[in-house]
């Protein structure tokens, strides 16, 4: 069941938000599943990529890497939509490069490869020039959401932080191109961990990034993930194209008002039918 609770903005108490979401909608033995982008903008994870001056690294990845190699040759053999292959083939030179600039500076050069959300950096359902980060410490805030959820309503769940970028699995093997997934998943190869995934058409799974509250498997935290991102929807769009198209602005022309207005639902509860 996935929870509403409001566009969550910077500084903004993720734990109090959880548990006034919770109350009344949870039971003991529930898996509470957190969407690790609201929690980088509430805790003001972000960056402001208008500050930013693109190198000439940078500048390559967005007019040529992105434009030619993505949009004519990686972006098919990785079975990508027509309309995200259309959409690389105009990738914006000014505002990405700057992205690329950014991603290099965070997540390095194999991550900047990457077509989008390199390194766990997203730009979809945030305003203006915003990106969110991946979280450092995502054990840590499903620990802090754990407790509150114990001390105001005296439930024992199981919490998970999970990232919609995707954990690929092959057999018992699970890999990921996103940094610090949850222990058990390899985050290995960025840029050549999503080729091989994608291209093999490999089981692909939203990415648990941090499980408190009950020792469950890899393999069930990957069902748990997969369910919970297919519950929570998109917001305003699965990408930035598909956020600027919702509200028909330019890429960096959605506000904080505009999203405000559509309905999110960054907690998912997952009970178990036993």
């Amino acid at each position: 069941m996935a929870v509403s609770s409001g566009f969550w903005k910077p500084n903004v108490d993720y734990v109090v938000k959880v548990v006034e979401a919770l109350r009344g909608k949870v039971d003991d033995g529930d898996l509470v599943v957190v969407s690790e982008k609201a929690v980088s903008t509430a805790t003001g994870n972000i960056v402001d990529e208008k500050a930013v001056k693109p190198g000439l690294t940078a500048y390559f990845l967005a007019k040529c890497w992105m434009r030619l190699v993505w949009a004519f040759i990686l972006g098919p053999l990785c079975h990508l939509r027509k309309g995200t292959v259309d959409h690389f083939r105009k990738y914006p030179l000014k505002k990405g490069s700057v992205h690329k600039q950014v991603v290099l500076q965070y997540s390095g050069f194999l991550q900047a490869l990457l077509p989008m959300s390199e390194g766990g950096i997203d730009g979809s359902n945030l305003p203006y020039s915003y990106v969110s980060l991946p979280l450092e410490d995502a054990h840590q805030i499903a620990q802090k959401i754990l407790d509150g959820i114990r001390k105001d309503l005296g439930r024992s769940v199981t919490v998970m932080i999970v990232d919609s970028d995707k954990t690929y699995s092959w057999r018992n093997f699970h890999f990921t191109p996103r940094p610090r997934p949850m222990r058990g998943i390899r985050s290995m190869g960025g840029f050549i961990t999503y080729v091989v995934g994608r291209a093999l058409k490999l089981k692909s799974r939203a990415t648990p990034l941090a499980v408190v509250g009950a020792a469950i498997s890899v393999e069930e935290a990957l069902e748990v993930a997969n369910l919970s991102n297919r519950a929570r929807g998109f917001g305003a769009g699965r990408t930035i194209w598909d956020m600027a198209k919702t509200f028909k602005v330019p890429l960096t022309a959605v506000t904080w008002e505009m999203l405000e207005k559509v309905k999110h639902k960054p907690i998912v509860i997952v009970r178990s039918k036993i």
